[in-house]
């Protein structure tokens, strides 16, 4: 590893996730590399208001004896470990620690190594582990959504207090809707105009539906479906299986590689074809273009579909700037806030959500950066559910002071979580929507 002298400008480097190795869970060795890193941020504090994690952990040291990090118990550890939701923040935008400096400080990925090694001592809760097995888990959601979608509503005490109780599921939290038709089946059933007029007539697009977009909100696709073929590009979607982010939230590494596989094949022969090929959610784009190749990272498959992935922001960015975007875009009455989703910051690609809803004409775009507060199972278990109201309530409160009519994220669970506490006084104004259907919405296309 090269060392640096403090205050340099060179960008972060994340080093590969070793995770097929003895040393990885080696418990004397994570206990070690744990307190070396807690030492540098206790030293540190940049990051106290980034997610309770840091709180949680710099509280625990000034209350302990002699404040110090030799006296937190691995009790302390997973304290710190469950209230990280792997955002990816602390290391993209506040520590000035990260590689290439010496003291290679990486929290989000000692926090997925901790979490391994709690996995490898079964410490980890069962519930998270199976809401991860997404694919699964939609599938028998498909044989009856109705029922389940009846189960699942916060406002069935008959059901939802008991799964609380069983499973460990806030009983308050709003849970994803099962639509009764995927994304893939209803894009099979739209007819496709190509518009070969338009300036970028000629690009072709497989859309990575996403878990979620597939799943629970077909709309989304749509919506990107018909902004991209009014702009002439002929689309092709796909869902050859969840990402596998919600795996890697449980450090559940071999079922992210094969996910990573498995997707990957798929994804590059239509890359093959000539294809670019374009996500629909800001965790998912994450996963295919950085954290994938650090956990499997001699997959040429891999480093393929990293070089040629692109967030649905960024493509129609791209496309406005390389050949224009058909004309006709129209303002939107009430304005839009944008939520920077913490996944999409994490690409290091600017905020591509704003930078295209500026292209709306005359029409108020802002813009909050804050923490949501989900986090994938964290503002669902009972035992996080406090911190994710706390930020997600604070973020919430900001968006309303913008008062604008729409309030977008790339991120749809954030979206969702955030929609609660817009929502929670009965105020109705902020529709919470995905920066595309904006465009769409601006199109007349939907």
């Amino acid at each position: 590893m090269v060392k640096n002298k403090e205050g340099s400008l060179l960008a972060p480097t994340r080093e590969i996730v070793d995770w097929t190795s003895n040393e990885y869970t080696n418990e004397s060795l994570v206990d070690a590399e744990v307190r070396r890193q807690f030492e540098v941020c206790h030293g540190c504090r940049r990051c106290f208001n980034l997610c309770d994690s840091f709180p949680t952990l710099f509280d625990l040291i000034d209350n302990s004896p002699n404040e110090s990090v030799d006296d937190l118990s691995n009790k302390d550890f997973e304290n710190v470990t469950d209230k990280c939701t792997l955002c990816d923040m602390c290391f993209m935008t506040k520590c000035p620690y990260v590689p290439p400096h010496e003291f290679n400080i990486d929290f989000p990925h000692l926090m997925l190594r901790y979490r391994a090694l709690q996995d490898k001592k079964n410490k980890l809760a069962n519930t998270p582990k199976q809401l991860a097995k997404i694919d699964r888990n939609a599938k028998l959601a498909a044989l009856a959504p109705n029922f389940v979608n009846w189960t699942s509503n916060k406002k069935n005490k008959i059901t939802r207090k008991p799964l609380e109780v069983f499973s460990g599921i806030d009983a308050n939290t709003e849970l994803p809707r099962f639509e009764k038709e995927t994304f893939i089946d209803r894009s099979q059933k739209l007819e496709k105009k190509i518009n070969i007029n338009a300036p970028a007539f000629g690009r072709k697009v497989a859309i990575y539906s996403t878990c979620y977009v597939n799943y629970n909100s077909p709309k989304v696709g749509i919506a990107a479906e018909k902004v991209l073929n009014f702009n002439g590009v002929e689309t092709k979607p796909v869902y050859p299986g969840c990402c596998g982010m919600p795996y890697l939230e449980q450090a559940q590494h071999q079922e992210v590689k094969k996910q990573s596989e498995t997707i990957s094949r798929k994804l590059c022969q239509l890359i093959d074809e000539g294809h670019d090929v374009v996500t629909l959610t800001a965790s998912c784009g994450l996963m295919l273009k950085f954290e994938w190749p650090l956990i499997n990272p001699n997959n040429q498959n891999i480093k393929k579909l990293s070089e040629n992935t692109y967030d649905i922001d960024e493509y129609i960015v791209e496309i406005s700037k390389k050949e224009g975007l058909v004309e006709g875009l129209n303002f939107i009455d009430g304005g839009v806030t944008v939520h920077h989703a913490c996944h999409s910051r994490a690409q290091n690609m600017g905020n591509k959500a704003l930078e295209m809803l500026k292209k709306l004409p005359n029409t108020k775009v802002e813009v909050i950066e804050k923490c949501a507060g989900h986090g994938g199972t964290f503002g669902v278990m009972k035992k996080t559910r406090k911190s994710a109201i706390k930020y997600g309530r604070t973020t919430a409160k900001q968006i309303k002071n913008k008062e604008t009519k729409y309030m977008v994220s790339d991120c749809p669970l954030a979206c969702k979580h955030l929609n609660e506490f817009l929502h929670e006084e009965g105020n109705v104004e902020n529709i919470s929507t995905h920066p595309i259907e904006i465009i769409a919405k601006s199109y007349n296309l939907t």
